[in-house]
C-alpha cells in the first residue's frame, strides 16, 4: 500500500537535479559575496543548520527560508523576475488576455 506521507514520495529526477543545481548556485553566490555560512544565516534570520540543509540540496527547506537567503544575498529581484510568467514567450503572447479566476480541468477524450 502506498504511503500518503509526503516525505515518502520519490523526488522526480528533474526536481532532484534542480535542487542540486540551486544548492551549488546559492553556495557560489554566498562565496562570491565573501560570506561564511554563519554570516549568511544570521543576515537571513535563519538557523545555521537550515542554511546548511539548503546548500546541500535538501528540498524540505521552506520557500520562505529560501527567499530569506536569496534576499540576504541581494538577488531577490532577479529570482522574482525569473518566476514572472510575463517574462516568458507564452506569457508575452498571452499578456493581453484576462486570466480566469479559476481553471477548470480539461476533458481528455
Amino acid at each position: 500500500m502506498a504511503s500518503n506521507d509526503p516525505q515518502d514520495r520519490k523526488i522526480p529526477s528533474a526536481v532532484g537535479r534542480a535542487l542540486a543545481a540551486s544548492a551549488r548556485d546559492l553556495t557560489a553566490w554566498r562565496k562570491l559575496r565573501g560570506l561564511t555560512q554563519l554570516q549568511l544565516a544570521d543576515r537571513a534570520g535563519i538557523g545555521l543548520n537550515t542554511l546548511r540543509r539548503l546548500e546541500s540540496g535538501d528540498g524540505s527547506v521552506s520557500l520562505e527560508n529560501t527567499l530569506r537567503v536569496v534576499r540576504a544575498l541581494g538577488i531577490l529581484d532577479a529570482f522574482s523576475r525569473a518566476l514572472d510568467p510575463y517574462e516568458s514567450d507564452v506569457g508575452r503572447l498571452r499578456s493581453d488576455e484576462r486570466l480566469p479566476e479559476r481553471v477548470h480541468p480539461r476533458r481528455l477524450d
